[in-house]
C-alpha cells in the first residue's frame, strides 16, 4: 500500500483538472454560440506611394453551373480538369463585387458603385468613409453591378457631392441603347459627367487606359504615386483561374469575346512584365494581387503584405 505524505498529496491534487462549474453546481452547461456562416472583413486598406487605396466588398454571390459563364469555348472535361487542379468545384462558383477607393490626399475617388447603394455605403462606413466625402465617382463601364449603387430605389443620388467620370465611348454606347439600368442610374447624372478618351486623366496620378471587349468602352486605370504603380483592371478578367489563367476562355458577359481575350493578354502581359499589382473587381476579396506568365497563360498571385510596407 502506498502512503502519501501531506506534501505529495497537495501536489497530486494540484495536477488534477478542475471540475467544470456546471458539474459542481449541478446546472446544465451554457449553449454554444450560434454558427454564423462564412464571412470576411468588408474593406482592405493599403498604401501606394502617397495614395491610400481601399478595396470595398460591396457584395458576394454564389452560383451554380459556372461553365455557362466561364470557359464557354472549352470542353467540359477540360473545364473540370482545370478546376480540380486549382482546388475548385467545377459545378459551383462564388463571385465578389469590389469597388476601389483612392485617397490621393486631395481627392477621394471611388471606382464603381456595386450592385446597390445600401450594400456599398455599408462597406464604405466600415472603412470610415461617408458618401458625402466622395469627390469623384469613376465608372469603369456600365454593367449593372458597377452602376447599381449610383442611387437608391427611390432615385436618391448616393454621392451627392461628387462629379462623375467615365469613358466617352462607353457612355455613347449605352446612351444609344435601350437600357433600364442606364436610364435609371446614369442618365439623371449626365450633366455631372466628364468624359475621357484613352490616356485621359481623372486627376493627377490616375490615368485611363482603354481595355475594350468586355464592353465597347471598358477602361482600366493606372495609379501612380511617388514611383509606385497599381492598376485598377475592373472586369478585364472576371475570375482568377477561369479567365485570368486562361485568357482565351470565353466569358458570357464579354460583348466582343475575341477582343476581350486580346485585351486580357495585353493588360495581363503588361502587369506581369512590369510586376505591377492590380485590383480586380471580381477577384477573391480583398481583390488585390500580382500576375505572372505561366506557359501560354498566366497565374494569379494574391497580394500578402507587399502593399502594407
Amino acid at each position: 500500500m502506498t502512503i502519501l505524505s501531506r506534501r505529495t498529496a497537495l501536489f497530486a491534487g494540484a495536477a488534477l483538472p478542475l471540475a467544470a462549474p456546471a458539474l459542481l453546481s449541478g446546472t446544465a452547461a451554457q449553449a454554444a454560440a450560434p454558427q454564423q456562416g462564412a464571412g470576411t472583413a468588408p474593406f482592405n486598406r493599403m498604401k501606394l506611394g502617397g495614395f491610400e487605396v481601399t478595396t470595398i466588398l460591396a457584395g458576394t454571390r454564389a452560383g451554380d453551373k459556372p461553365q455557362e459563364t466561364f470557359g464557354m469555348n472549352v470542353a467540359p472535361e477540360e473545364f473540370a480538369a482545370v478546376s480540380a487542379a486549382n482546388f475548385l468545384p467545377a459545378d459551383k462558383t462564388f463571385n465578389f463585387f469590389t469597388p476601389v477607393v483612392v485617397n490621393t490626399g486631395a481627392e477621394l475617388v471611388l471606382f464603381d458603385t456595386g450592385l446597390a447603394a445600401d450594400a456599398t455605403t455599408a462597406a464604405l462606413a466600415a472603412a470610415g468613409i461617408t458618401p458625402d466625402q466622395v469627390d469623384i465617382v469613376v465608372l469603369t463601364h456600365m454593367h449593372g453591378d458597377h452602376i447599381g449603387g449610383l442611387s437608391n430605389d427611390a432615385g436618391e443620388v448616393t454621392y451627392a457631392n461628387a462629379r462623375y467620370v467615365t469613358g466617352a465611348t462607353e457612355h455613347n454606347n449605352w446612351s444609344a441603347a435601350a437600357n433600364e439600368g442606364f436610364d435609371a442610374k446614369v442618365k439623371p447624372l449626365n450633366d455631372k459627367f466628364t468624359f475621357l478618351d484613352d490616356g485621359g486623366a481623372v486627376v493627377s496620378g490616375i490615368t485611363a487606359m482603354a481595355a475594350p471587349g468586355h464592353t465597347p468602352g471598358h477602361f482600366t486605370y493606372m495609379l501612380e504615386s511617388n514611383g509606385a504603380r497599381m492598376a485598377i483592371i475592373a472586369d478585364t478578367t472576371n475570375h482568377y483561374v477561369w479567365s485570368l489563367a486562361y485568357p482565351d476562355w470565353e466569358v458570357r458577359f464579354d460583348q466582343d469575346k475575341a477582343q476581350a481575350a486580346a485585351t486580357r493578354r495585353t493588360i495581363l502581359g503588361m502587369l506581369a512584365t512590369d510586376k505591377i499589382p492590380f485590383a480586380g473587381y471580381h477577384m477573391p476579396f480583398p481583390g488585390v494581387g500580382f500576375v505572372e506568365t505561366n506557359g501560354d497563360g498566366f497565374r494569379y498571385v494574391p497580394a500578402s503584405y507587399q502593399l502594407m510596407l
